[in-house]
C-alpha cells in the first residue's frame, strides 16, 4: 500500500532540483559538459537557450567558454533526439541519446524524404539521394565548415526543386538542401559548427563528422532513463514518456532495467526515484535563478505542479506548451523575465516570497545582464508574460 512507501515532500523535490540541476551557487559545475549532464540534455531549438542554461549552472564562464565546448573541444554536441527536438548533450552521453532516440528519428526522416521524392515524379530515388549526400560530404571535406547556402552553391544537385503535396491544398515547391542537411545531421554524419553571427544565431555552418558508435537500443534507453531519473526523480512513467517521446512499452522496460524505487508524494500520488534514492536530501543554501525559455528545469516533467502554481501556466507558457523565461526561488517558479531592446533585463514576480527573494532575484538579473552584454535575446517561442515585460 502507498502508506508504507517512503515519502518525498514537495520541499525535498525542490531541494533535489537546486542541487542536482546545479542551480544553487555552491553546486555549480566547472565544465560545460557537467552542466549538461546535470539535466541530461540542454534544449537547443533556440540557440540562446544552450548558452543561458549552461551559464545558470556554471562557475565563472562567459559565452566563449560554451563556444569552445561546442566548436573546439566538441565536449557538447547538438542532436535531433527526444520528442524530435534539438538537444545539446555531453560527448559521453551522446551515444546513448543517439542509439535510444536519434536513430529512430533519422530512419523516419529518410523514409519521409524518399516518399516525397517518389511522389514528385522526377525519377529521384534512394540512389540519387545517396549520390547527393556523398557530394555534400565531399564539398565539406574540400571547403571546410559551410552554411547551407554555401553547400548548395558547391553541390548543384542540392538546388533540385521538388513539389510536396502535389494536387493538395498544401502543395508547395521546395528545395532539397534543408531536407538533405537535416538528414545528414540526423544520421550523425555532419554536425553544427560556429554560426554566422553571435552565439544567439541559428545560421550554423556544418562540418563532416563520424557517426556515434552504436549501443544496443534497449541498453541505451536504460542508461538514458537512469540518468533522467537521477536528475528528475521523483517522476512518473508519464513524465519520462513525455520527455523522451518513447512508447509506453519502451519506457517501462527502460525504467525496469535502470532500477527504480516507488515513493509517495505529499499530494497523495506516487512516483519513482532511482534505486536507493528515496531518502530526504539536505536543503541547499537559498538560491535564485533566471532561466531561459525551454530550460530543462522547467521542461523535464509533464506534471510540474511541485514547482509551479497551475494558475501561472498561462502567463509563462506558449500555446504549444513551451515554457518561457522564468524566475526561480528555491526550486519554485515564482515569475518571469525578459530582455528589452536596450539590453535591460526586466522581471516580474507572480508570487511574493519576501524581501530576501526579491534581493536575490535583483542580483541575478544584474548578473545575467552583465553576462549577456551587447547580445540581445528574444525567445523563439514567446509567452504572454515575456511579451508584457518587453512592452
Amino acid at each position: 500500500m502507498s502508506r508504507s512507501l517512503p515519502l518525498v515532500t514537495t520541499a525535498d523535490r525542490r531541494h533535489r532540483l537546486g542541487r542536482r540541476h546545479r542551480l544553487a551557487p555552491s553546486t555549480r559545475a566547472t565544465t560545460v559538459a557537467e552542466a549538461a549532464d546535470a539535466v541530461v540534455a540542454l534544449h537547443a531549438t533556440d540557440a540562446a537557450t544552450v548558452f543561458l542554461s549552461a551559464r545558470a549552472r556554471l562557475l565563472n564562464c562567459g559565452p566563449d567558454t560554451i563556444e569552445q565546448a561546442l566548436y573546439e573541444d566538441v565536449s557538447l554536441v547538438r542532436l535531433l533526439s527526444m520528442r524530435n527536438t534539438l538537444f545539446a548533450v555531453s560527448r559521453e552521453c551522446a551515444p546513448y541519446v543517439d542509439s535510444s532516440t536519434a536513430r529512430a528519428i533519422a530512419l523516419k526522416e529518410r523514409r519521409s524524404l524518399l516518399k516525397h521524392l517518389a511522389e514528385d515524379g522526377q525519377g529521384l530515388d534512394a540512389e540519387w539521394l545517396a549520390d547527393v549526400e556523398a557530394a555534400a560530404l565531399a564539398a565539406l571535406d574540400a571547403h571546410g565548415p559551410s552554411t547551407g547556402s554555401q553547400l548548395s552553391a558547391a553541390v548543384p544537385a542540392l538546388r533540385q526543386k521538388i513539389t510536396v503535396g502535389r494536387g493538395k491544398k498544401y502543395e508547395a515547391e521546395t528545395g532539397v538542401t534543408t531536407r538533405v542537411i537535416r538528414l545528414l545531421a540526423a544520421d550523425g554524419r555532419i554536425r553544427r559548427d560556429r554560426p554566422r553571427g553571435s552565439w544567439t544565431s541559428s545560421q550554423y555552418r556544418w562540418v563532416h563528422t563520424e557517426p556515434w558508435a552504436p549501443v544496443p537500443a534497449a541498453e541505451a534507453r536504460a542508461e538514458l532513463a537512469r540518468r533522467w531519473l537521477y536528475a528528475y526523480g521523483p517522476a512518473t512513467e508519464a513524465d519520462l514518456k513525455w520527455w523522451t517521446g518513447w512508447n509506453l512499452s519502451d519506457v517501462r522496460k527502460a525504467l525496469a532495467a535502470a532500477g527504480t524505487e516507488e515513493v509517495r508524494l505529499d499530494d497523495g500520488g506516487t512516483a519513482l526515484v532511482a534505486a536507493a534514492d528515496s531518502g530526504p536530501k539536505a536543503a541547499p543554501e537559498p538560491w535564485a535563478a533566471l532561466l531561459p525559455a525551454l530550460d530543462p528545469s522547467g521542461m523535464g516533467w509533464a506534471d510540474r505542479r511541485f514547482q509551479l502554481d497551475p494558475a501561472h501556466r498561462t502567463a509563462l507558457f506558449d500555446y504549444a506548451g513551451n515554457i518561457g523565461p522564468t524566475v526561480w526561488w528555491n526550486g519554485e517558479i515564482v515569475g518571469g523575465w525578459a530582455q528589452r531592446a536596450d539590453g535591460e533585463v526586466v522581471w516580474k514576480l507572480l508570487e511574493d516570497r519576501g524581501r530576501a527573494a526579491e534581493r536575490a532575484v535583483t542580483a541575478e538579473a544584474q548578473r545575467l545582464a552583465r553576462w549577456v552584454g551587447d547580445a540581445r535575446v528574444t525567445p523563439r517561442f514567446r509567452t504572454p508574460l515575456e511579451r508584457e515585460l518587453v512592452g
